[in-house]
């Protein structure tokens, strides 16, 4: 890690954090409540490692390939520095075959939009569990489409009974934990729109759950309008972490406690989708 590299990070999260302040009292919330959370897909472990020194301990990952060689490398290379633990989110669509993958390191699933995910999931997160892999049930957040084009993920919103049945399954399954919604904005509509919609089909699923639900919306672009209509977690890539790559890196960098070795990891996944989504 270069002290350019991470000084950059340190202005850009500054930045962000004051960000999401201002924006939390102009909505009238406590910033307390929204989780900041960055976005660190195509991004080496040192900069994962970078952030962890500055004070973050979630980060959201797309692609299970990439993810669970980035969680080892990161684990490792935090272990010396504190006792906080790191919790990964799975922001990337999901496919059953992952399930098992997913379940050993992801803390939360943001992306969730059928029954088949979710008995995979939850068969996975159990036999983690009883193995004393996982300490506590997967958080799970149903994901939503604002403009009912579920080919890009996402149950359609107007699809209540729909809605209902894949939340109740989460909210019944023993490996899984309901926390909520999560949706993206239909590229060119009104985020405000957007996120006024996705916070009405939350409080009409709220009548049928105790617990709180929480959600999932906002990224680089349009956290304010996430944060107005309740977001209690932004997804932040590319105004944290900078430009992406325009293709998948070829090499994952493995690091060292003391970041000063590396080691060339192949990844062969495909090429990156927009920040903190799904599609």
């Amino acid at each position: 890690m270069t002290t350019e590299r991470e000084d950059e990070l340190r202005g850009r999260l500054a930045a962000l954090r004051e960000r999401l302040a201002r924006a939390a009292e102009d909505a009238g919330r406590d910033v307390g409540e929204i989780e900041l959370l960055p976005v660190t897909k195509f991004f080496p472990a040192e900069d994962v490692v970078a952030l962890y020194r500055l004070g973050c301990r979630a980060f959201a990952e797309s692609r299970d390939q990439e993810a669970s060689a980035k969680v080892d490398q990161v684990a490792q290379a935090v272990g010396g520095l504190g006792d906080e633990p790191l919790r990964w989110h799975m922001v990337g669509r999901i496919q059953r075959n992952k399930a098992r993958s997913i379940a050993q390191w992801a803390y939360a699933a943001h992306s969730v939009d059928n029954a088949k995910v979710v008995a995979a999931l939850d068969r996975s997160a159990s036999a983690a569990l009883d193995e004393g892999v996982r300490a506590e049930p997967l958080r799970v957040f149903v994901q939503l489409s604002l403009d009912g084009d579920e080919s890009r993920g996402g149950v359609d919103v107007s699809a209540a009974d729909r809605i209902d049945e894949l939340c109740a399954a989460v909210d019944g399954a023993d490996g899984l934990a309901f926390v909520g919604l999560m949706a993206i904005p239909p590229l060119g509509a009104d985020a405000d729109e957007a996120f006024a919609r996705l916070q009405q089909e939350r409080d009409r699923v709220q009548r049928h759950h105790q617990q709180r639900l929480g959600l999932s919306a906002g990224m680089s672009g349009d956290l304010e309008a996430a944060v107005r209509h309740g977001s209690t977690c932004v997804r932040v890539g590319t105004a944290l972490m900078g430009s992406r790559p325009l293709t998948s890196p070829a090499v994952v960098t493995r690091v060292t406690p003391s970041s000063q070795t590396t080691v060339p990891l192949e990844s062969s996944e495909p090429a990156p989708p927009p920040e903190g989504s799904t599609q």
